[in-house]
């Protein structure tokens, strides 16, 4: 059996606590949500943030939903060399010794001293899905990509849980790199 599964581009977003979201936005606001993401209850929201590093800004990056714990800013390496922030590459909600940024909304600023990260190329399955493709939660497997540009990308990592929906992710630069486009069709080799 092929284990075949689609893949997505993961383009430059924010994650707010609550707090956070409060700061930027008012007091008691809450986000708008602009459209469903393929993930079982995350979604775009129409709400924008400018993200201020050293160096540079990143204007109008868009805040993903619900909110979260902890703030989180997900930025491929060359976002975060125009920022002039180190990129340190990063499972989802592993922020810890990760550089900050400034944010910058219409009611307010955050000093963030963490959370801005280069997220891991992952894999989304549901329980049923992991059982299907005999992994686990945490394993590393190895993908490949077809087409023109294809390559096999490597150090993929497994996250498993009941709510989830079948799908891969990979930073817009890495998918630019390989020809992917969203919805496309991969496959696990290893």
């Amino acid at each position: 059996m092929k284990k075949e599964l689609p893949i997505a581009l993961s383009n430059r977003h924010l994650h707010l606590s609550q707090k956070d979201l409060e700061v930027l936005f008012g007091q008691g606001y809450e986000l708008t949500k602009a459209k469903d993401l393929a993930q079982p209850g995350q979604y775009a929201c129409e709400e924008k943030v400018d993200v201020v590093g050293p160096r540079g800004t990143l204007k109008g990056m868009r805040v993903l939903g619900p909110c979260r714990a902890d703030t989180q800013v997900e930025v491929s390496f060359a976002d975060a060399r125009a920022l002039g922030v180190e990129a340190i590459l990063r499972d989802s909600g592993d922020i810890e010794g990760t550089p900050g940024a400034k944010l910058v909304g219409p009611k307010g600023e955050v000093d963030l001293e963490k959370g801005v990260i280069a997220a891991s190329r992952h894999i989304h399955f549901s329980t049923e899905d992991a059982e299907k493709f005999g992994v686990k939660d945490k394993d590393i497997v190895k993908v490949k990509v077809g087409g023109e540009r294809g390559l096999v990308f490597d150090n993929v990592l497994v996250r498993v849980s009941p709510n989830y929906a079948l799908e891969m992710h990979v930073d817009v630069e890495e998918g630019n790199a390989a020809g992917v486009k969203n919805n496309q069709t991969v496959e696990i080799v290893e």
